[in-house]
């Protein structure tokens, strides 16, 4: 089958504003929106620019907007899009050129939530023990791939670029519950900043746009509600 694939083209060195190109590309139905952006580049235009790695949803290094939602290409087929594709940047982020953009921000924001595991005691022989019912409570924030669909696809994040971000907060819950860890208190002070958790505004386009299935709202609220906890 033909498919009709118009991609958000721009070059800082010579477009004076982003525009769509338009290619026909033959396809077979199961093929995979990053199959489709490496047969453009290897056989009608080899300047196109995307960002890929593994190609098997883990690294989250291809998320883009397609067909008005934040996916991996790498996972997308065109049996679930129809013959009528749009590939866009993640909105949100600087364009470096067409469908890769600046990530040096969102990655400082992840940073500033220690996410790494805080324990001062010291090391025991083996590992540091946890029981099945501890590790169940942060499993699901367990499973970001930092692909930064989540955080460009909230509305907070466009009006306010500061905002520390979804996929910030899911970092963090992460180590605030996990039992081994000692620097839940430094982590929910960095959260209850201005330009933290109380940005989120529940409206769920994380939740939609995560390419893992991560309840990322909630994940939020459990943040914001032991900052309340805590001061209380």
């Amino acid at each position: 089958m033909d498919v009709n694939l118009r991609i958000l083209r721009y070059n800082p060195e010579g477009d004076a504003a982003p525009h769509w190109e338009t290619y026909q590309v033959a396809v077979d139905p199961m093929d995979r929106v990053l199959d489709l952006l490496i047969k453009v580049k290897a056989e009608q235009d080899g300047s196109l620019s995307f960002r890929r790695s593994c190609g098997h949803g883990i690294c989250g290094s291809d998320a883009m907007l397609i067909n008005g939602r934040n996916r991996l290409a790498c996972r997308i087929r065109v049996d679930q899009l129809g013959k009528k594709i749009s590939v866009a940047p993640l909105p949100g982020l600087p364009v470096v050129k067409d469908l890769i953009v600046e990530m040096s921000g969102f990655f400082g924001k992840y940073r500033t939530v220690k996410p790494y595991l805080i324990n001062d005691q010291p090391e025991p022989e083996r590992e540091r023990r946890q029981s099945p019912g501890d590790r169940a409570r942060f499993d699901d924030t367990t499973k970001c791939i930092l692909c930064a669909a989540c955080t460009s696809s909230c509305p907070s994040f466009w009006a306010r670029p500061e905002y520390v971000g979804p996929a910030a907060i899911v970092q963090a819950h992460r180590f605030i519950f996990d039992s081994r860890d000692e620097g839940a208190a430094e982590r929910l002070e960095i959260l209850a900043d201005e330009n933290g958790v109380w940005r989120c505004r529940t409206i769920f386009n994380c939740v939609d746009a995560c390419p893992r299935g991560i309840n990322i709202t909630r994940a939020i609220l459990e943040v914001s509600s032991a900052i309340v906890g805590r001061r209380g």
